[in-house]
């Protein structure tokens, strides 16, 4: 799929190219996982040709990817808890599942600061913002300034590598598969500890 998007990106005008970056990086939101990171990587090495510009690419970029935000959001917010109030999640308890929407309502902006960084997990952590009903207006400014600062790491990390792009894709790769398995063991721990502690105080009652 990467290698398709790319032949198709080398052979059409700048303004087409600015239209492919916000339909990815709009896209990934919905339908994780796609090519957004790479393909951005490369359309930073074509900034360094003069193909397109750097800020128009920044921006596009950096707007699909809020709106695929706010898209995921507002389908949370439409959600709301009420799929848990069914009972059709018989392998998962209610209680269990009202205890990450706390957790998340405690921690869900610093989640959606993080949002971009943690490839993968984007459209959970957008859908879940919503269900846990945060601030629409916060999530959306905080969402595009995560959005900006890594769009601009990856386009100006293919600007400089140029032609060697792909190294940047494959430091990307091995960043992934570093950093969200240390992510999932920390949530994991968090909630190991959080049973624990509350077994200890139904203990102690």
């Amino acid at each position: 799929m990467l290698e398709t998007l790319i032949e198709i990106i080398q052979k059409i005008p700048p303004f087409w190219i600015l239209i492919i970056a916000f339909a990815v990086t709009y896209i990934e939101n919905i339908f994780p996982p796609s090519p957004s990171d790479a393909a951005l990587v490369f359309m930073g090495a074509l900034v360094g040709t003069g193909t397109v510009g750097f800020i128009p690419l920044l921006l596009f970029a950096t707007i699909g990817s809020t709106l695929g935000f706010i898209t995921m959001f507002v389908l949370g917010v439409r959600f709301e808890m009420k799929f848990i109030e069914t009972d059709k999640l018989k392998f998962v308890s209610k209680k269990a599942l009202m205890k990450v929407d706390d957790l998340f309502k405690k921690w869900g902006y610093w989640l959606i600061v993080a949002n971009r960084f943690l490839s993968g997990t984007r459209a959970v952590i957008a859908f879940f913002a919503g269900m846990s009903l945060l601030s629409f207006r916060k999530s959306t400014v905080l969402s595009f300034l995560s959005a900006l600062l890594w769009n601009f790491i990856l386009i100006y990390s293919g600007y400089i590598f140029g032609d060697n792009w792909k190294k940047v894709d494959e430091y990307m790769t091995l960043y992934g598969y570093i950093l969200i398995p240390v992510v999932v063991v920390l949530i994991a721990a968090y909630f190991i500890y959080s049973f624990i502690q509350g077994k200890k105080q139904n203990a102690n009652t």
